[in-house]
């Protein structure tokens, strides 16, 4: 019998949620795997759970928000032996479960995932830190984990926006940087940088219309509006997809960026969750080492490399 970690977030999701959680093992069980049950207690612990699970483990699968896949995959990625993964979405806006086609229902999702397919994913590196899906850095990016989680609870994605409303009375924060991208060195003043690797941020959909997880290659995005009025100007204006072009965004897609910031910026978002620093310098890379178990619904549209693994990898499963 095959062996399958579940990594999950035991205060992640509403009352259903945990009750589905706890029907895991008996599907695995039907589906051939022996399932292990590893709840994560705080920050980072899904971290060091999958560093430390045995080699002979064929799949993980971290159950939670956006913030535990991240740690999955942190994890994953310091082993020597990489391990195959899977994401359960539990959480309150759940980016890359929606991109990835998962519906609310977790039991449907579990069956979408164990009839699903194999791929290998882009994981993008900040520093060396990776990030699934985005890191950016500015101007109230930081409700995503300084939210309440009472208010997540209760409001749901509202809480975010709730919370956001209240940072609006502060003033635009600006940054002084030099940014390297395909051989080209550019220096101004901006006030957001986004780096991502998605087709939906912060719960809109059609960010890009695009985005491939397996070609290489992440879409960087530097704003220069200096107020609040160009902002919400260009916000509004993303929603309906016109990014790549738009007045006050400057956009690449590319596997390599640097920038260098005059001083030390505040910390970035990553994945949703804060990453603290010390440096004005930062380079942004990609790793190829993870492959992951996906829902069939979405593979054509997110995937350039269609062929099926070998039957070999598919039994590896």
């Amino acid at each position: 019998m095959k062996k399958c970690a579940v990594v999950y977030n035991p205060e992640s999701g509403k009352p259903k949620d945990k009750k589905d959680i706890g029907s895991l093992p008996s599907i695995l069980e039907v589906n051939g795997y022996e399932c292990i049950m590893c709840p994560t207690k705080g920050p980072k612990d899904a971290v060091k759970i999958i560093n430390q699970l045995p080699d002979d483990t064929d799949l993980v699968i971290c159950c939670g928000g956006d913030g535990t896949l991240n740690e999955g995959v942190t994890g994953n990625l310091s082993r020597d032996k990489k391990i195959l993964m899977a994401h359960l979405p539990v959480g309150t806006v759940n980016d890359v479960g929606n991109m990835y086609g998962f519906t609310k229902n977790m039991i449907i999702n579990m069956q979408m995932l164990l009839s699903g397919t194999v791929k290998n994913i882009d994981v993008c590196l900040l520093n060396e830190k990776p990030f699934i899906y985005v890191a950016c850095v500015g101007s109230y990016v930081d409700v995503s984990y300084n939210t309440p989680r009472a208010l997540k609870k209760k409001y749901g994605r509202l809480g975010y926006i709730f919370n956001a409303l209240t940072e609006l009375k502060d003033k635009v924060k600006l940054f002084d940087l030099t940014y390297e991208v395909d051989g080209k060195t550019v220096s101004g003043t901006y006030s957001f940088v986004f780096v991502t690797n998605t087709c939906r941020i912060g719960g809109f959909n059609n960010i890009y219309s695009d985005v491939k997880l397996d070609d290489n290659m992440f879409e960087v995005v530097l704003c220069t509006a200096k107020s609040k009025a160009e902002l919400l100007l260009i916000g509004s204006k993303i929603i309906t997809g016109e990014i790549k072009n738009m007045h006050g965004l400057e956009y690449y897609r590319t596997n390599n960026f640097k920038v260098k910031f005059d001083k030390v910026p505040p910390s970035w978002v990553v994945d949703g969750e804060e990453f603290s620093h010390n440096s004005k310098e930062f380079t942004f890379t990609i790793n190829k080492e993870i492959n992951m178990l996906l829902p069939r619904k979405n593979v054509v549209k997110l995937f350039s490399n269609l062929e099926e693994f070998s039957d070999k990898n598919e039994k590896g499963m």
